[in-house]
């Protein structure tokens, strides 16, 4: 069986099962415990976090993320909420193959043609780098403008395109997710 998030870093099947414990330790992880200590949420004024989960494939932690959003937060309003997604990887990957999985993904909730996803992943590559174990990457949604990326607290670009950004959050906030369980742990009980 194929999972998607799972396979959003690995390649073949997977199993992915969400954590709900803390996050891994570690300086990274540490500075992403608290919102103040995160410069990417000061858009976000009044932001909370709504929910953790940890990605495990085959055994290996691949990520942990976290969802921050300001209060109310619906889970069915996520395409036009303010939000943050914070990744904090557990392991190293390259970016083309971290950009081209996310376009897998996002054709999972709406057809993408060959065009606008070749477009899309140039500009994921340029605004995601190769990620080391400890990275802490965070996308912030702009809604009705984009999303905005972080790398370890620093600004690593914009992709100005609403619907890129409905789609990219909705890997892990859509209910056609191909993790629900994971999707499930970050909205931390805001609704269906």
């Amino acid at each position: 069986m194929k999972h998607g998030l799972a396979a959003l870093l690995c390649a073949g099947a997977a199993l992915a099962q969400p954590a709900m414990g803390p996050a891994a330790s570690g300086t990274s992880a540490s500075r992403a415990s608290a919102p103040g200590a995160q410069p990417e949420l000061d858009a976000l004024p009044g932001a909370r976090l709504v929910g953790k989960a940890r990605l495990t494939v085959w055994g290996f932690d691949v990520y942990d993320a976290r969802l921050w959003a300001p209060a109310p937060f619906s889970a069915a309003s996520y395409g036009t909420s303010a939000l943050a997604l914070e990744l904090v990887y557990l392991r190293n990957f390259q970016a083309a193959d971290i950009a081209e999985r996310s376009l897998q993904e996002m054709r999972r909730s709406q057809p993408v043609s060959d065009a606008q996803a070749a477009q899309w992943k140039a500009a994921l590559v340029r605004v995601i780098p190769d990620v080391r174990k400890g990275d802490r990457i965070t996308g912030v949604h702009r809604p009705g403008q984009g999303a905005a990326f972080w790398v370890n607290g620093r600004a690593s670009g914009e992709i100005s395109d609403a619907t890129f950004a409905r789609l990219f959050f909705g890997i892990w906030l859509s209910p056609d997710t191909s993790e629900p369980r994971m999707r499930d742990a970050l909205l931390g009980g805001s609704g269906p």
